[in-house]
């Protein structure tokens, strides 16, 4: 996948808590920063959490076209968790 330059500039609005860096990451090393943007950025469904925070959804054709799942804190660019989820509906 090639990143145009306002792709990569979007990119760097993105931050990662310390628990995804050092939990999310270790429990699921196929996982990419750029899916949970890309999906942030484009997702399927968006939707408020308790603790204010945001669940995304958006399908990864690089993981044959599965739903992830990426929970971000209330500023809604600062990632804290990503998932598969078998249980997505819209």
């Amino acid at each position: 996948m090639r990143f145009h330059a306002c792709n990569i500039l979007k990119m760097s609005e993105y931050t990662f808590t310390g628990y995804f860096e050092n939990q999310v990451l270790r429990k699921r090393p196929y996982l990419k920063k750029a899916w949970c943007i890309r999906i942030c950025q484009n997702p399927l469904k968006v939707e408020p959490q308790e603790n204010n925070r945001f669940r995304f959804w958006g399908s990864v054709t690089e993981l044959d076209g599965r739903i992830l799942r990426v929970v971000t804190l209330k500023d809604k660019k600062t990632i804290h968790n990503a998932f598969p989820d078998r249980r997505f509906n819209i």
